[in-house]
């Protein structure tokens, strides 16, 4: 089992920027990705940014959306248990509900899923 905890989200204005950061616990061992989605109402889950286990934020093993591209960074803390998404620019469609993601890779794969934080983006 995994556990998941957020936090970072609040209000913002265009342009500003926040951090999320999600903790994980339990069994997190090598070979796995995290990651984080978002989800506005009215629309489908999306994916924002994946890194798995040991990436750093430049190499190939981390991925984003195209609309965050160049305003997201997605990173790990060296031990492993906590993702980060620095989230710059920030835009009125940035609004949503983020949620942190774990993927297990190693057999029988599954996904973990935190509780949600808010992004407001307002004036």
């Amino acid at each position: 089992q995994v556990q998941l905890v957020e936090s970072g989200g609040g209000l913002v204005q265009p342009g500003g920027s926040l951090r999320l950061s999600c903790v994980a616990s339990g069994s997190i061992s090598s070979g796995n990705a995290m990651g984080w989605y978002r989800q506005a109402p009215g629309k489908e889950r999306e994916l924002v940014a994946t890194i798995l286990s040991g990436a750093s934020v430049s190499g190939a093993n981390v991925n984003y959306a195209d609309s965050v591209k160049g305003r997201f960074t997605i990173s790990r803390n060296s031990a492993g248990n906590t993702v980060y998404l620095q989230m710059n620019s920030l835009k009125p469609g940035d609004t949503a509900v983020y949620y942190c993601n774990f993927h297990r890779l190693w057999p029988p794969v599954r996904d973990y899923w935190g509780q949600g934080t808010q992004v407001t983006v307002s004036s």
